[in-house]
């Protein structure tokens, strides 16, 4: 199915990417692919090892090939596998050579970049509260490397959900 149009939801933790999704996926009346890592790390019972990484990074192309056949023109996703090799980096200094193989042949048409102008909420699997700034200039320097066409989506509560539609409309050409 390759005319369906691949929006891709990204950003730091607590940007609100699921409810971003779900909105979109709403408005656009399709389907959000969820982000494959949550559940998974949820029924983790330790740290999250390197095989894990290798796991979720599967876990979420998998999903994305289960959604795909059920999109109406949009796939919208609730991150993706670029997280993946942004949290390896972070945790064990380097990514799994498989996701850095795949990041320049598996993209987007199009990604929302998150703000972090959204107060911080905690999480159980959300680690890191105090590096919002850094990881929003590894998002923009990972995107940039892969040459994407993306946006930052800033504001509050409708007003972000606004901006995101009018972002989405822009790119279709609407």
């Amino acid at each position: 199915m390759t005319d369906v149009i691949k929006i891709a939801v990204v950003g730091p933790e607590s940007t609100g990417k699921s409810a971003m999704s779900a909105y979109l996926a709403k408005h656009y009346q399709t389907v959000w692919v969820p982000e494959f890592a949550r559940g998974y790390c949820e029924n983790l019972t330790g740290d999250c090892t390197w095989q894990d990484e290798v796991n979720m990074f599967h876990g979420q192309l998998e999903l994305e090939k289960e959604y795909l056949p059920k999109a109406n023109k949009l796939l919208i996703c609730d991150t993706t596998f670029i997280t993946i090799k942004i949290w390896s980096d972070e945790m064990f200094g380097q990514a799994p050579q498989e996701v850095l193989d795949m990041l320049p042949e598996h993209t987007y048409d199009f990604y929302l970049l998150l703000n972090i102008d959204l107060a911080w909420e905690d999480d159980p699997l959300r680690n890191f509260p105090t590096m919002r700034e850094h990881f929003m200039q590894v998002w923009h320097k990972e995107l940039k490397a892969l040459n994407a066409n993306y946006v930052v989506v800033s504001g509050q509560g409708q007003a972000r959900y606004d901006a995101a539609v009018e972002a989405v409309d822009v790119f279709l050409g609407k």
